[in-house]
């Protein structure tokens, strides 16, 4: 037998009083409460940037409610309502959205690590003792048309799920668990899906353009008229390190003695075309003027590497750790930079003397969500480079030229416009 659920209106007023002694709450203060909002009509309301870790949003109404920028970490939401709701950039952290209806719901960016999007259906107890299915007006555990462009899925459980012509692009969802999910024409270019469990799924018409599908468990996954171009998968992209008839180690040895005798002994490093991806550690490497155009580094370890005046064209460089590396000169264009940890590297020009000098070029690079925090740009070109996402705070960005580039939700400090950057033709840039 199944009985509906009459919802509870509460206005702003009120909610503000909840989520006040919610926050007391959370900081052990005397008067403080856990918001119990189960049951509640949210719609339309203002919860942006506001703590409800821990919140009970059971079986409630948040159709059109604001929530980007919120704390939710271990919230429940137990076949909530979510229809429309915007979580853009919110953390919902081992949330538990079980049978939650997220048709058309905005996550853009929004930090789900280790949450909970299967399936669910309520219950409660009558007088009698009696169970009884509980009907709540929404459609339970589907995620149609939402926006979860850039969200951090990593480890999700979403077995099941109803996410048809769901956008999904860029989004990290390693080790997600998607086992008989049901995605007819969803999104996911440039995903990253390392591990993740999609036995079972129904991706027909799916987008998988460039998407990360390595150690992906795909047994019995439909694909049928799936776009699949250009995705990363076990198989080697190009030539392997054991084609290069000596140890990559030796090679790299031969390499900095060339660099170190400005080429009069050693020979130099062209790695062009080559999968590096089971290549041992480059970190702290000298790799000046090292020649890698069209090379797989995805998700390798580079931080503290010397790539002084480098070519790595169309290099595959995402999720690739590159903090604090000395990059002046190097060249990057068409280079996929995209979710890659550029923090306090070196980007500025390498100057020879006082009338030569070369600037990096990054110009069409893709560095969506990138994190370029306290990099030196100075005199980089950037030129029609995607930076969507990207952290650009801190950053040195004297003479950098911008022109044409996308920077569609880049987290950028309007002072650093004050430093000569070039933005003709920029894209998404409110000043």
């Amino acid at each position: 037998m199944v009985q509906n659920r009459t919802l509870r209106r509460l206005d702003q007023a009120e909610l503000d009083q909840a989520v006040r002694k919610h926050e007391m709450f959370r900081n052990a203060r005397v008067g403080g409460a856990r918001a119990n909002l189960s049951f509640c009509d949210l719609s339309g309301l203002d919860l942006s940037g506001r703590d409800l870790a821990h919140a009970d949003f059971v079986g409630a109404s948040l159709r059109g409610a604001d929530l980007s920028g919120a704390r939710l970490d271990c919230a429940s939401f137990f076949v909530a309502d979510l229809r429309q709701t915007n979580f853009d950039g919110a953390s919902l952290i081992k949330s538990d959205l079980r049978g939650a209806c997220l048709r058309g719901a905005i996550l853009v960016g929004a930090n789900l690590f280790e949450a909970d999007l299967r399936d669910g259906s309520l219950a409660e107890k009558d007088r009698s003792g009696h169970l009884h299915m509980v009907q709540i007006e929404s459609s339970p555990a589907e995620a149609d048309g939402a926006d979860l462009s850039g969200a951090n899925l990593t480890n999700a459980r979403m077995s099941g799920i109803m996410a048809v012509h769901t956008d999904f692009s860029d989004a990290v969802m390693r080790g997600c668990k998607l086992v008989r999910a049901t995605m007819r024409g969803a999104n996911f270019t440039g995903s990253n899906l390392e591990g993740a469990d999609l036995s079972g799924a129904d991706l027909r018409g799916a987008c998988l353009r460039g998407a990360v599908l390595t150690g992906a468990t795909m047994v019995m996954a439909d694909l049928t008229d799936a776009d699949v171009e250009e995705a990363l998968t076990d198989k080697p992209v190009g030539r392997v390190v054991a084609e290069l008839g000596r140890s990559l180690e030796d090679l790299l040895a031969d390499h900095m003695t060339w660099v170190g005798s400005s080429g009069a002994q050693g020979a130099m490093l062209d790695l062009s075309g080559f999968d590096l991806r089971h290549a041992p550690s480059l970190a702290h490497m000298c790799l000046t003027m090292l020649r890698a155009a069209g090379a797989t580094l995805y998700g390798l370890d580079l931080s503290g590497v010397q790539m002084q005046a480098a070519v790595l064209d169309r290099a595959d460089l995402r999720g690739a750790k590159l903090t604090d590396g000395d990059l002046r000169g190097i060249g990057l264009r068409n280079a996929k930079l995209n979710n890659a940890d550029l923090r306090n590297v070196n980007l500025r020009p390498l100057v020879f003397d006082e009338q030569r000098s070369r600037p990096a070029d990054l110009s069409g690079a893709k560095l969506r969500y990138a994190d370029l925090s306290g990099a030196c740009l100075r005199s980089v070109n950037l030129g029609n480079a995607d930076l969507s996402f990207a952290n650009l705070r801190g950053c040195d960005l004297a003479r950098t030229d911008l022109t044409g580039a996308k920077l569609f939700g880049a987290k950028l400090e309007r002072r650093a416009l004050n430093e000569g950057v070039i933005l003709d033709g920029v894209a998404g840039l409110k000043t």
